[in-house]
């Protein structure tokens, strides 16, 4: 037997490429910027829960050769600091609807009735009352028989209402009542 040499193929300059897999590259940085996205956010909720509890966590010294800035001290005390409540300030008729409870109606026939009734007030407004300010609703009453009667009631903390039920007369059984507040005043 005679011995044979093979000859060795020069190395290429470059690596040969890696099989094909599939790409997960832009996937991969997709997750890894959730992941971070989430740790930052989840970070700031941690810390504005916790700022709001300042009172209830231990004191912590801080030493003389800290490093912390104006700026970065301004900011933590404004994360500490509750927000101020924002009110309503100039509430109109039309954050107001309001409805009628009938609480007492005597029919007489095809003559009318005479009715008590009751105003229901609700508040649609955007941004709440302020609970230490009262508030006047002029409100007016239309299908009495003797025309539309106009009536003021008092809003005060926000829920509690002084008013005096209207008495009225309607010419048929059938009549309908409409009420709609028109003047909204603050009073203190």
């Amino acid at each position: 037997m005679s011995e044979q040499t093979v000859a060795i193929p020069p190395m290429p300059e470059t690596p040969p490429p890696s099989p094909r897999r599939k790409k997960h590259g832009p996937f991969l940085v997709g997750l890894g910027t959730g992941i971070a996205t989430s740790g930052v956010v989840a970070l700031i909720l941690f810390l504005t829960i916790g700022g709001s509890r300042a009172s209830d966590a231990p004191a912590v010294a801080v030493s003389p050769s800290a490093s912390t800035t104006p700026a970065a001290a301004a900011t933590a005390q404004e994360a500490t600091e509750a927000p101020e409540e924002v009110f309503n300030s100039n509430p109109g008729a039309g954050d107001f609807t309001m409805t009628l409870k009938i609480t007492s109606k005597q029919c007489f026939g095809s003559a009318g009735c005479n009715l008590t009734v009751e105003p229901q007030v609700s508040y649609a407004g955007l941004l709440p009352l302020d609970p230490g300010k009262e508030y006047s609703l002029t409100y007016e009453v239309h299908g009495s028989e003797d025309g539309s009667i106009i009536q003021t009631m008092e809003l005060s903390d926000q829920t509690s209402l002084s008013y005096r039920p209207t008495v009225l007369t309607t010419s048929t059984s059938k009549t309908k009542l409409t009420v709609k507040v028109t003047d909204v005043e603050e009073r203190g």
